[in-house]
């Protein structure tokens, strides 16, 4: 006979039941199934303790059985083993009490959308679909090695699939090309996305976006039912194509809150590069003793500073004579080191550099020079 009363109690989906509109509900029905997925973890490691105790109980009960059949009825050690049997024959009655409510309380648990697909007439599991691809064990260079020979045999059919519009047309492709159900996809698409938006492309970037997420949810739908997520393809377009207002919404609100990060991901990459450009022309422009001449020739006095703009060596050898020589020789130093002063080879004909910064319009090349 088959039990129906598994039937009677279905616990509904986290986003079947209405919720007060000021409740944001994507986060509600988030924190529904944690709970609904740690009550049934629960559950399982209470299951799991139960059997080891239940097979350290027979394993202690037969050994005891065993000494006392081999033991002789005089032995010392029979009043003891006989009291060790009674107490294991005791606990092995508890422990069947304990299975007993065990199967009742399972029996009762309603059924739930994580549960309600698991079979239950027989142990035999024909057509199972396959688990999700395990890569823990792969180091990073492994990882990337990975992700490089993926791009390299697929990038064609990654951008067809990113300008793609239609689900149809999505799932489709997808189901033709199934071994791009996977995270290489997604980072790929991510990737492009940052790549289009620092370009400009904010139209083509929305649009890859939108396949992006499509590929996210297809992950996620794989990760939630513990299956590869090639097995997800048909039912994530299936549902999204007649999906409620509540799951397009949290669809849409994933998609803007991509995009968001996107932009702001462009704008820092765009700002890292100027940084690089800014840090490779400074190292260009340093001088022999490792000095910056933009940056000394912005710290000297405004008398020095006309000197190196005009290129008057005597006007910098009068400016010089007149100041403090503590101070003449600290800023003179620093102007050599960083090739603002280029010493010639009689130190009588002295040489003044010209730098990026400090020619009169600040732009001339840091290679010029101008001897007297």
């Amino acid at each position: 006979m088959v039990d129906y009363s598994k039937w009677k109690d279905i616990e509904i989906s986290d986003d079947e039941d209405e919720t007060h509109p000021n409740i944001d509900t994507p986060s509600l029905f988030r924190w529904r199934h944690q709970a609904r997925i740690e009550r049934m973890e629960e559950r399982r490691r209470e299951q799991e303790e139960f059997e080891q105790r239940k097979n350290e109980t027979l394993r202690q009960l037969n050994e005891t059985k065993r000494k006392l059949a081999e033991v002789p009825p005089e032995s010392p050690d029979m009043d003891s083993l006989k009291k060790a049997l009674k107490e294991l024959e005791d606990k092995e009655r508890e422990i069947k009490n304990k299975e007993e409510e065990l199967k009742k309380k399972e029996k009762h648990t309603p059924w739930n959308v994580d549960t309600i697909s698991e079979p239950g007439f027989t142990k035999t599991i024909i057509n199972t679909k396959p688990g999700r691809p395990k890569d823990e064990n792969l180091t990073e260079e492994e990882k990337e090695a990975k992700m490089k020979k993926f791009i390299k045999e697929n990038e064609k059919l990654l951008k067809k699939f990113g300008m793609l519009r239609k689900y149809d047309d999505s799932k489709q492709f997808l189901q033709e090309h199934n071994h791009l159900a996977c995270e290489e996809t997604a980072n790929y698409l991510v990737i492009w996305c940052i790549n289009l938006e620092m370009e400009d492309k904010h139209d083509l970037m929305a649009h890859v976006a939108h396949q992006t997420i499509c590929m996210q949810y297809i992950l996620e739908l794989s990760k939630q039912l513990d299956v590869d997520p090639r097995a997800c393809i048909s039912s994530f377009f299936s549902r999204i194509q007649v999906a409620e207002k509540t799951y397009k919404d949290s669809f849409d609100d994933e998609l803007e809150q991509f995009k968001a990060r996107i932009k702001k991901r462009a704008a820092e990459k765009i700002q890292e590069a100027l940084r690089e450009q800014e840090e490779e022309e400074r190292q260009a422009r340093l001088g022999p003793g490792g000095l910056d001449p933009v940056e000394v020739y912005e710290e000297l006095p405004d008398e020095l500073k006309k000197c190196f703009d005009s290129q008057d060596v005597p006007m910098l050898q009068a400016t010089i004579a007149k100041m403090p020589e503590t101070e003449a020789v600290y800023y003179m130093k620093r102007c050599v080191d960083s090739g603002l002063w280029v010493p010639s080879k009689n130190d009588e004909e002295p040489t003044m550099g010209e730098s990026t910064a400090v020619s009169k319009d600040r732009e001339a090349s840091a290679d010029a020079e101008i001897v007297d």
